[in-house]
């Protein structure tokens, strides 16, 4: 489970640290979220909202895309902001702001579109957060995310937890998380009852890039060590088995290592849903 207080102190500092790495990752899934985005924008569209926008990237590309509307980022963690403000110093209509969106959300209002790029999966009470949003939306607002599909599809996850001792086939839950919203039925009923419709999603399958450079085996091991579930175990074993743990995270880096980078088979969800008419 990850709180948000998590957000606020230790995690969001070291993806602050990893910025550029937990961008990279996403790679080959960015261009279709962003694409899926354009999609549910309009003309009228004024006023984005970008959830849980760590150092910018979606915020930002939005922003590029749709010159005619201000896009805001709000993320909890002060660390993220301030990078992404640093990025975003000659984009003139974006901006970002520290905080909870389900605070923050009425300060908005009305939303045109909110937009998020993994950054929905960790609200403690997801129907009352999206309820919120809701409220605080346009009367023709839309909503854009991706979230990561089941954990069993997403092999940066269950080989790097296989490898530093962990099980691979633990049951999903519903806890904020990665893959707290892996099941879209459970998805489909959460924006259901908070007011939004949703469309089918699409299933996207992509490559999760963990390394690259002059040698992508060493810089995969490196951010696994810093980012994911096999960072905590590595960190927390004694040093015989912290040994043990890195050696095999190598291995299991390796074989997805072309030479040139380290990709990961990864799978995700893109949803679009439409406030609900009253």
């Amino acid at each position: 489970m990850t709180t948000a207080h998590d957000w606020t102190g230790r995690i969001g500092d070291v993806w602050a640290e990893e910025w550029r790495r937990t961008d990279r990752s996403f790679t080959n899934l960015t261009p279709h979220l962003n694409a899926a985005i354009l999609a549910a924008a309009t003309p009228q569209t004024r006023k984005v909202i970008d959830i849980g926008s760590g150092a910018g990237a979606t915020s930002l590309a939005t922003a590029q895309a749709l010159p005619n509307a201000t896009v805001t980022g709000i993320d909890l963690s002060p660390t993220l902001i301030e990078i992404a403000r640093h990025r975003a110093e000659t984009q003139v209509n974006a901006c970002f702001e520290c905080a909870d969106i389900t605070v923050a959300a009425a300060n908005h209002a009305p939303t045109d579109l909110y937009v998020s790029r993994h950054g929905v999966m960790f609200f403690a009470d997801p129907i009352a957060a999206f309820a919120t949003l809701a409220e605080a939306a346009a009367p023709d607002a839309s909503l854009v995310f991706s979230c990561f599909a089941e954990r069993a599809a997403n092999r940066w996850a269950t080989e790097t937890v296989a490898a530093t001792g962990g099980d691979p086939n633990a049951p999903a839950n519903t806890a904020p998380g990665p893959f707290a919203f892996a099941d879209p039925k459970y998805v489909a009923e959460i924006l259901a009852t908070a007011g939004w419709n949703a469309a089918p999603p699409q299933r996207l399958n992509f490559a999760y890039r963990a390394g690259e450079g002059a040698d992508p085996v060493a810089d995969a091991v490196d951010y696994f060590r810093c980012i994911g579930p096999a960072a905590s175990a590595i960190r927390d074993a004694v040093p015989e088995e912290r040994e043990r743990h890195i050696a095999r995270l190598t291995d299991v880096c390796a074989r997805h290592s072309d030479g040139d980078t380290v990709e990961f088979p990864a799978v995700a969800w893109i949803w679009t849903a439409h406030k609900s008419a009253i």
